[in-house]
């Protein structure tokens, strides 16, 4: 009796177990990504990792075969998504990088989605207690001796500013403003690697020594230099083309209303045409999937605080997914649902 009961509990439990395996099975067959490889790229600025890692996380999710993303330049990355090289990436700033898009880009990519809609400032911060000391409010101002003398580091007799490496949106607009506003014979740009150079100036004003830079917005900077507490946002002389950048209520501008010289971005997805027409569940996720800025703020300053490895940026996105699971788990869903 008893090697009977032994038996009948075996049997039950090879039944049980396959059921399982084959419901799993069933279940992976389902995803809509199922036998698609996908080719991400990301941005060569770290602060966009983050974005990277958690739209890749969302598609292998959904069962796509994800590849390691490519690091690739703004303009190289736009023409490689018009070829098909690649498949999207979570990193397109816009109006900043259209001057960058190849003649063919509307026929063969699209902006597939808003990761974070107008919530992107760009503008140049400079010490406060200097501001204030120097009644500084404009970078009109760094043409004045004494204003270049306190933010000479180098001894050049120019105004030493943080700016953007070469071949990011930012240094061509950063070099027409310095072009426009007759900046060039008074201030000195510093164009290495960007996270290093605000490095240098977080210590520099840590040491009590005045900075001046240019930033954006999510991103680490404004956490270690507090925008009203640390540094003020400061005016652009005049608008350079047709697009008006006053803007009013923003901590810590220096006057109210302000002129950034530069309109808010949108952070999109962009995506290949092809990738989006045949993958009609990626195309949705993009579409329905959005990260708020405060998240992406926090994030960018632990990557500042040493957490910049791989393996952090994915326990990152693991506590993103945690603390907002009903929504990752709504994004998923609609997905699915556009097969």
């Amino acid at each position: 009796m008893k090697f009977k009961g032994y038996l009948k509990m075996f049997v039950m439990s090879m039944v049980l177990t396959t059921m399982l395996a084959f419901a799993g099975s069933v279940g992976a067959a389902d995803l809509p990504g199922k036998g698609v490889t996908v080719q991400p790229a990301r941005a060569t600025w770290t602060t966009g990792f983050f974005l990277e890692a958690l739209y890749s996380r969302a598609l292998s999710e959904l069962g796509y075969d994800v590849r390691p993303p490519k690091d690739l330049s703004n303009p190289i990355f736009y023409q490689a998504v018009t070829q098909g090289d690649v498949d999207y990436w979570a990193n397109g700033w816009f109006p900043l990088h259209d001057a960058q898009l190849p003649e063919n880009f509307n026929e063969k990519a699209a902006k597939a989605g808003f990761v974070a809609k107008g919530g992107a400032l760009q503008g140049y911060l400079a010490d406060k207690d200097m501001c204030e000391k120097l009644d500084i409010t404009s970078l009109e101002d760094f043409k004045r001796e004494e204003v270049k003398e306190a933010f000479d580091d180098n001894g050049d007799g120019k105004a030493d500013l943080v700016a953007c490496p070469p071949g990011w949106g930012c240094e061509k607009a950063i070099a027409k403003h310095m072009k426009a506003y007759g900046l060039s014979e008074h201030v000195n740009l510093i164009k290495a690697g960007y996270s290093a150079s605000m490095a240098d100036a977080v210590a520099r004003a840590d040491a009590g020594k005045p900075v001046f830079f240019y930033t954006w917005t999510p991103n680490w900077t404004v956490f270690k230099l507090r925008p009203g507490e640390d540094v003020l946002w400061l005016n652009a002389p005049h608008d350079v083309g047709d697009k008006n950048t006053d803007a009013s209520g923003i901590q810590g501008a220096a006057t109210d209303p302000i002129k950034m010289g530069f309109i808010p971005n949108d952070i999109n997805v962009v995506a290949n045409m092809d990738f989006l027409e045949n993958n009609p569940a990626a195309a949705k996720l993009f579409k329905v999937m959005s990260v708020p800025i405060d998240a992406i703020f926090a994030q960018n300053n632990k990557m500042f605080e040493g957490e910049n490895k791989q393996r952090d940026i994915e326990r990152h996105v693991d506590e993103f997914i945690a603390d907002n699971q009903e929504e990752w788990n709504s994004w998923l869903e609609a997905a699915k649902a556009a097969q």
